[in-house]
């Protein structure tokens, strides 16, 4: 499939100069990480906290810049567009925040929040402002007599879909979702998620959709990317990176999500330590200090990212390592 958006060795970092300009390290977030998303796709994003995650949607919606690479919509680079091309690509590129409750201004009415993108990029007048948001709030499931509430007046899962019916206001082509529904209840999770699993369907949209809950993204997105410490260590179609992980890291991840299946025994694998700072990262494989399966030459060099299956990428020296094969696990864990 065709990119729709696109990042090629995006690097960012922040910092490095230290009180007064003087002295302190960057902090790496993010480290020549590609990613490509093709319109109508939906591709999750993972790692824990402190990955680079959020970062990376920042950054892909220009909020952020890069410190290095470049991101591209529809094959422009967005870092060139200035004046009316920037604000069209502002337009097709929205954002769907992680806490419903802080995102809406409480002293404006939910009218008013969701008109604001359309006044801004002309796209309604006054006079026509009332029935699009009526139109928005059926399209995520509210009734249109909620128009002129206040934010205080929904529940957290309502809130939320106001927040989608804003970004959608505008007619965006790319959304990025960070932890949409890690504030919401259980129950509610699964709804918000089958709004936005049928609004990509019928709206055609490409969306990057960032989380920590790996059952979620297994059951949304169609492509994985795993992060770790700014890198990528796998990528791949969901299916295959939640079936037959390869990458160590990736592993450990599925290792300690919930499992819904009774009749499969995972056995768990617990990381090395806390992460290590990304203002000292180690050498070589950034992973290498918490994997039970590092051996001394995971020091010696950053790992490509080698081919591991149709569309599947791990970056792993020890990948084809029979000791490192699907369904093996290290000494000692259980």
């Amino acid at each position: 499939m065709t990119a729709l958006i696109e990042a090629t060795n995006l690097s960012k970092q922040f910092g490095g100069r230290g009180l007064f300009g003087l002295g302190g390290k960057p902090v790496r977030a993010l480290c020549e990480v590609s990613l490509s998303v093709a319109r109508g796709e939906a591709v999750g994003l993972v790692g824990e906290s402190g990955s680079g995650k959020s970062t990376m949607g920042r950054v892909l919606l220009g909020l952020t810049p890069a410190s290095g690479g470049s991101v591209r919509l529809d094959g422009t680079v967005i870092a060139n567009l200035k004046g009316e091309a920037a604000r069209g690509l502002r337009r097709r590129m929205q954002l769907v925040f992680q806490d419903p409750y802080s995102s809406l201004d409480p002293r404006r009415r939910v009218s008013a929040q969701i008109a604001d993108g359309l006044l801004a990029h002309g796209l309604a007048t006054r006079a026509e402002i009332p029935g699009r948001v009526a139109t928005l709030l059926d399209q995520v499931g509210l009734p249109k007599a909620h128009a002129d509430r206040y934010p205080h007046e929904f529940s957290g899962g309502q809130r939320q879909r106001i927040g989608i019916a804003r970004a959608l206001a505008v007619g965006p082509d790319f959304l990025v979702a960070d932890e949409p529904v890690s504030a919401l209840d259980v129950s509610v999770q699964a709804q918000v998620l089958a709004l936005l699993a049928d609004l990509r369907a019928r709206l055609g949209l490409a969306m990057l959709f960032i989380s920590h809950d790996l059952p979620v993204v297994r059951s949304l997105c169609d492509r994985v990317v795993v992060l770790y410490l700014g890198r990528v260590m796998e990528e791949g179609p969901a299916a295959a990176v939640f079936e037959r992980p390869r990458h160590p890291y990736t592993r450990a991840l599925l290792s300690a999500a919930p499992n819904i299946d009774p009749l499969r025994r995972r056995r768990r694998i617990l990381l090395r330590g806390d992460p290590p700072s990304p203002a000292n990262p180690p050498s070589g494989c950034v992973f290498r200090t918490r994997c039970a399966w590092a051996v001394a030459a995971c020091a010696d060099a950053v790992p490509a990212l080698d081919v591991a299956g149709p569309g599947h990428r791990v970056a792993c020296i020890r990948v084809d390592d029979p000791e490192l094969a699907p369904d093996t696990q290290p000494d000692g864990h259980q």
